[in-house]
């Protein structure tokens, strides 16, 4: 009888960023060869996505046979690490008897966290409960030099949609201090922490707690799991101070040329402020209304700002000469741009230390592109001469000299 510890190298999709694990039970004496998986889950569940939204997502533990197990990760082309534990004959059989518990209908089903109570920290703890809490004792006490969010970003960096989102989404609690044995919560940790545990070896001596292990499947052309994630701080903000080029220029453009420009600046300030709008209530909804408290206090509200919703409208209005759009339009821009300064100022105070410079980078230089290009249009919208003539006056004396011409 043998047990082993499964971790699967990561894979393409969203949720293949972060690898995963099983336990592989061999038992000879019934014939059995199962690997444990903690991670199932349908996206055709009964409230699936609505579950989703709301943190109360349902998965469920289930074994099926290692050998298919292992080819299907091959085909994925994922690394698969096989280390088989240390274990006495009586705990091989123990581990069997909980993971037949453990999945049977009324056992299987748990509310999944992705970084407290996943498919990995399951694994964990059923192998730290065979072996009487040694892996707990081990690294329940180290720190780790590592924060949810630094290993998010580890993982997800080269995926730039999906870093982005997750960098919109995780707040403060994803920057937290977080202990070794909290780490685990990653397959590939797990991998590298049972390594360096020790557990009796029934003669008042110690053992390895990795019996030996190899790569039974060697994943090709893929790169391998980066160590720390570089700082994209810069290249955020360059694309911020571009966002900001191009919105400006067509705003100064709408308020001395008007024509296309107009037409122009309104799709790119309704493409901005939908999505920070939009983006701002999912962040306060995700506080207020879900279980997701790796998304509380998330201080990306100061840049992606409900408020700048009503821009989508105003600032497009207020480029096509609107005179409601006035009054209320540039005031609410400069407010969104205020907050969003207001949220890169505090991060000087003690206390206020999400680590979301690649949004502030990206949003900061747009919402003060649109907080000036609001005060331009509202002087040409509102007759203020610029540059020594109004906008309306020098597109009529043009139109005057295309006729005179003709």
């Amino acid at each position: 009888m043998r047990v082993f510890l499964v971790t699967m190298g990561p894979g393409d999709e969203v949720w293949e960023k972060f690898g995963h694990d099983a336990i592989w039970v061999h038992d000879p004496e019934d014939r059995t060869d199962q690997a444990y998986n903690y991670g199932m889950f349908d996206f055709r569940q009964a409230n699936f996505y609505s579950n989703f939204a709301r943190g109360r997502m349902q998965y469920w533990m289930q074994g099926f046979g290692a050998v298919p197990t292992v080819e299907y990760y091959a085909r994925q082309n994922r690394t698969v690490w096989l280390q088989e534990l240390n274990l006495t004959l009586e705990q091989k059989r123990e581990m069997k008897r909980f993971l037949l518990w453990n999945a049977r209908p009324r056992n299987k089903l748990y509310r999944y966290d992705y970084y407290l109570d996943n498919c990995t920290t399951r694994v964990r703890d059923a192998i730290d409960r065979i072996v009487g809490g040694a892996i707990h004792a081990r690294f329940a006490n180290e720190p780790s030099p590592f924060t949810f969010r630094s290993e998010t970003e580890r993982l997800t960096v080269d995926d730039v949609p999906t870093y982005t989102g997750l960098m919109i989404g995780l707040a403060e609690p994803a920057d937290r201090p977080i202990t070794a044995w909290e780490d685990l919560f990653l397959p590939g940790r797990l991998r590298d922490a049972i390594r360096k545990v020790s557990v009796p070896d029934g003669h008042g001596g110690m053992r390895p707690l990795v019996k030996h292990e190899h790569i039974a499947v060697g994943a090709v052309g893929r790169a391998p799991e980066r160590t720390e994630a570089p700082n994209r701080i810069p290249e955020y903000l360059l694309a911020g101070i571009v966002l900001a080029a191009v919105v400006a220029a067509l705003g100064w453009a709408a308020a001395r040329y008007g024509g296309a420009a107009r037409a122009g600046y309104s799709v790119a300030v309704v493409l901005w402020t939908l999505l920070t709008g939009v983006g701002g209530i999912v962040l306060a909804a995700l506080w207020m209304f879900t279980d997701h408290a790796i998304a509380y206090r998330n201080e990306n509200l100061f840049q992606l700002d409900p408020l700048s919703l009503p821009l989508l409208v105003l600032l497009p209005a207020l480029a096509y000469g609107a005179r409601w759009a006035v009054r209320a339009g540039p005031g609410l821009a400069v407010a969104v741009a205020a907050l969003s300064v207001l949220g890169f100022a505090l991060q000087a105070l003690p206390g206020i230390d999400q680590v979301n410079g690649v949004v502030i980078a990206l949003a900061l230089p747009v919402n003060l592109a649109l907080a000036w290009t609001a005060l331009r249009l509202r002087d040409a919208a509102g007759g203020v001469r610029v540059e020594g003539e109004t906008a309306d006056a020098r597109a009529a004396r043009r139109r005057a000299a295309r006729g005179g011409a003709r």
